[in-house]
């Protein structure tokens, strides 16, 4: 398999006066409760990706019609005047969201500690946002360890601040079942960080979900893999099926592949979404969800447990109130059980070389980072069997690898 075209770059109309957006970059339609998008849009390197001819007064105004969000990134190195929030506010289309990086003041100065004044400073200054902002995420540096008692504080300053808020924790000594609690009891989310150089908490603490993908084999700069952008989108379908938004942006900037990597992820779920009959995305026409989802599907013979019953009942109860019919909310309810119990576990584990086995054919580890070099290969001459040239799927699969 070859690497797939990204869409060509925007260019001028013919007869259009310098800065009037192109056609590429029409509004699409909004696809929520899953919104996707990259962290900043202010990229020179990003001309060939997505601006083209669009002179950069207008990049944001082009960002944020092709994606659902974006994040902003400078208010974590600075203080942004209002009026600069304002005017952003104006060049995006009204169902757009915003997130917002608090200030590293916060975070990485003070480390959390008497902190209220600073919190209530940015919630000013980003007040002109109004309703186009839909959380604030807060970065903890990587040498920060576990203080519960600066957690708790943090966590009172936010009281001051009515929005949806989200901590990115880049130390594993937070990963404990009291920092879960307090941030559950303050409705703010455990940011999924994805990066090589520091770890990523699973735990969904909040109403919404937050998803930073940085590139996992290089920071900053490493492009994410069909089968782990695939595997992305199912995990966001769930969290939606169970009541929750998501908000997912790309911070893999380098190259374009944010750009690139964001519209292949925001593909999958509109290409969900075509196959509903009523738009509910993940379900095909047939009232099944899709086989690349890797869940069983309605009217098949499974045996669910008194436990799985309860588990579907629950998520389907959250499916219900999101708009879904009665028959949508109890498929995706067993259709999630069914992940849960046959698609969940990452064949990494070395539990058996069967399930190492399996997931080497369709493109190794089920873990995010794409699977390994040896699978890769295994997947590139498997492929060729159905036609190509094996030199050619031999190094595709070393090209997966390299992403």
């Amino acid at each position: 398999m070859g690497e797939r075209r990204e869409p060509p770059a925007a260019t001028l109309r013919r007869g259009a006066r310098p800065g009037e957006l192109p056609l590429p970059l029409e509004r699409r339609p909004s696809r929520g409760p899953v919104f996707v998008g990259t962290s900043g849009w202010a990229y020179r390197g990003w001309r060939a990706h997505l601006y083209g001819d669009v002179p950069a007064r207008r990049w944001l105004e082009a960002a944020s019609r092709a994606f659902d969000t974006l994040e902003i990134n400078a208010s974590f190195y600075t203080q942004i005047a209002p009026a600069t929030y304002a005017r952003w506010r104006t060049e995006v289309p009204a169902d757009f969201r915003f997130t917002l990086k608090g200030h590293r003041f916060v975070t990485h100065y003070k480390r959390l500690r008497d902190c209220a004044d600073s919190v209530i400073r940015l919630r000013d200054q980003s007040a002109p946002l109004g309703a186009s902002l839909a959380a604030v995420v807060w970065q903890l540096p990587s040498n920060f360890e576990l203080d519960l008692a600066r957690l708790e504080d943090f966590l009172g300053a936010l009281r001051e601040w009515p929005t949806r808020h989200a901590l990115e924790l880049r130390h594993r000594s937070w990963f404990v079942p009291a920092v879960a609690d307090r941030l559950r009891a303050a409705n703010v989310a455990v940011c999924l960080g994805d990066a090589p150089d520091f770890p990523m908490w699973r735990e969904v603490t909040a109403d919404f979900v937050y998803v930073r993908l940085h590139g996992h084999t290089r920071k900053y700069a490493s492009s994410y893999s069909a089968s782990s952008l695939r595997r992305w989108a199912d995990d966001a379908l769930r969290w939606a099926a169970a009541g929750r938004d998501v908000y997912i942006h790309l911070d893999n900037d380098a190259e374009g592949h944010a750009v690139r990597n964001a519209r292949a992820l925001r593909a999958l779920l509109d290409a969900d979404a075509r196959t509903s009959d009523d738009g509910n995305p993940g379900l095909s026409r047939t009232g099944t969800l899709p086989a690349s989802h890797g869940v069983m599907a309605q009217g098949s013979k499974t045996k669910y447990t008194a436990k799985q019953k309860r588990q579907a009942r629950h998520i389907e109860e959250g499916a219900k109130k999101r708009g879904y019919s009665a028959k949508r909310a109890a498929q995706i309810g067993y259709a999630t059980v069914n992940k849960q119990d046959h698609g969940g576990k990452k064949s990494g584990s070395g539990r058996g070389k069967k399930r190492n086995t399996a997931s080497s054919r369709i493109g190794g580890k089920t873990s995010h980072s794409g699977g390994t070099h040896r699978n890769h290969a295994k997947t590139g001459r498997a492929t060729s069997k159905r036609g190509g040239s094996r030199a050619a799927h031999a190094r595709a699969g070393r090209a997966a690898h390299r992403t």
